[in-house]
């Protein structure tokens, strides 16, 4: 296994991993580096993976990474063994300091790591008095001396009774070795610890060391307003800007001018769901009316489809490919996979989009389309289909998560904001509220609103070398502990799809929503 050497840059990043990078991007290239990165753990909270913490564990690295659960921006990096990995500062017109010198090849560390007079007059520099916090078990004698630099803090074992605000700290720990470094956003961790999962960090696009000689990229979607009748507004992170897709008009031009080029294409042929269309139509006399056809079309192509879950061999994403593809592809539905954004837009030739929620008015500011193409045969957004990213999921890590929200039932249930946070029992119950008076009967509604069972691990492997362990707890002021989970590829491969109009949601066990496909 080869060092993780890596700058520290105080509050911004240690070498790659900068505050504010999403938990795909860390993780898929922490797994690209397997001999620098041999073995990792994610521990989350299975009851409650999207509002409570992320962790990424490298214990041969000596270091952990904890994410927010909703946005799963990287918040705190954290150095546990100072003998696993090479840390060392780069001041501007000055040499290189070591935080613990690497010991030559074949020996040993003479240290477990930089003591408190190397860090306070050589590595950082002084500092003001940091802070004593006493354990959770007040019988317990020994507390947490934080020493705090603007971005870095350093944590130091200390005797309750050695403490006191009139004692020479500095003297007294002058030769102890901390048992954890954390670098964090703000000027010290007193003042960071209380906004530390909810801070808006600064765009990695912004930091320097990680921009350079980087392709120039729109700034990411930080949230997708799904407005119903096929028109979504996606607002850009760290700006006031947004655009609009319409579901229908919106063409692959508009797409690749928003957008960028998608990461990958995919050509969309599963059919899995299409006996539910035959058995429809055979247990009728009649054809089926339009609109059932329509349901199971689009349960169908929520896509139980291999869009993004199934395997590599359903899509290209070299560069030379997907370009060759947007080129030659003029006719038939394929899936733009756009894995950094958390979405998949599948281009077809124009369908209608779904109706407009009965509780949204003329008035409500939505921007109509000026200009419609006439042309049958041009290639438009026709379906979008947005992805959280939960931990213990099938698909987990395929994309980045991608954050939505409902506003029109916002006038259903104005005590509650329905998003990508929002368990889907309380989702389900106010869309049956807005859609009620669309169905003849309580029991048509119901009919067709119930949830069909769907199980991804019956074909291809997950494809994630990542290992979800159980059982850890620890102690400390940095987060509360959460429950780890061993993922197999089956425990939560089984989901649940229930279908409204212009809507379908995978649901998992835990009740959270999976992925939303807008039609």
């Amino acid at each position: 296994m080869s060092l993780f050497s890596a700058q520290l840059h105080p509050g911004r990043a240690l070498g790659f991993l900068a505050l504010g990078a999403s938990l795909h991007d860390i993780l898929t290239r922490l797994k690209a580096e397997p001999q620098r990165f041999p073995k990792l753990n994610i521990m989350y909270d299975p009851r409650n993976p999207v509002k409570r913490p992320v962790v990424i564990d490298l214990p041969p690295n000596g270091l952990r990474l904890r994410f927010d659960g909703s946005e799963q921006r990287l918040r705190l990096i954290e150095i546990t063994d100072f003998t696993k990995n090479h840390i060392f500062l780069k001041p501007a017109n000055d040499k290189e300091r070591d935080l613990l010198r690497p010991p030559a090849q074949g020996e040993a560390y003479d240290s477990k790591g930089p003591t408190f007079r190397h860090i306070y007059q050589r590595f950082l520099g002084p500092t003001y008095d940091g802070e004593f916090i006493l354990d959770n078990d007040p019988s317990k004698p020994i507390g947490t001396y934080v020493l705090s630099y603007p971005g870095v803090s350093f944590n130091f074992a200390m005797k309750n009774s050695d403490y006191r605000t009139d004692k020479d700290v500095v003297s007294l720990l002058s030769s102890a070795i901390p048992f954890a470094m954390a670098i964090f956003s703000g000027e010290s961790w007193a003042q960071a610890r209380g906004q530390l999962w909810t801070e808006v960090l600064p765009s990695i696009k912004t930091f320097t060391p990680l921009a350079k000689g980087k392709d120039v990229v729109p700034d990411e979607v930080s949230l997708v307003k799904i407005h119903g009748g096929g028109k979504l507004q996606l607002f850009r992170k760290w700006t006031s800007n947004s655009f609009w897709i319409t579901l229908g008009d919106t063409t692959t031009q508009q797409l690749l001018t928003e957008l960028g080029p998608p990461n990958a294409i995919y050509r969309k042929n599963d059919q899995r769901m299409y006996i539910h269309k035959l058995r429809t139509a055979s247990n009728t006399n009649a054809r089926p009316s339009s609109d059932v056809l329509k349901r199971m079309d689009d349960l169908a192509l929520s896509d139980t489809d291999q869009s993004s879950h199934g395997s590599s061999a359903g899509y290209d994403s070299s560069d030379e490919a997907v370009e060759d593809e947007l080129v030659t592809n003029v006719s038939g539905e394929c899936f733009w996979n756009y894995f950094y954004l958390g979405f998949d837009v599948l281009v077809s030739t124009p369908t209608a989009p779904s109706q407009v929620p009965p509780s949204q008015t003329a008035d409500s500011g939505i921007p109509e389309v000026e200009i419609k193409s006439t042309s049958a045969d041009r290639q438009v957004a026709t379906k979008l289909i947005l992805h959280s990213n939960v931990p213990g999921s099938y698909p987990f890590n395929r994309h980045r998560r991608c954050r939505w929200e409902i506003p029109y039932l916002s006038k259903v249930k104005p005590e509650l904001i329905i998003d990508s946070e929002t368990q889907f029992p309380n989702i389900e119950e106010a869309l049956r509220e807005e859609w009620r008076s669309i169905y003849a009967s309580e029991e048509e509604a119901k009919q067709k609103q119930r949830g069909m069972v769907l199980n991804r691990g019956w074909g291809d492997s997950p494809g994630s070398s990542c290992e979800l362990l159980g059982g850890w707890e620890e102690s400390g002021t940095a987060t509360t502990p959460g429950i780890g989970r061993k993922f197999d590829g089956t425990e939560e491969s089984t989901t649940t799809l229930y279908g409204f109009p212009g809507l379908v949601f995978e649901v998992l066990k835990n009740g959270y929503v999976s992925s939303v496909t807008v039609f």
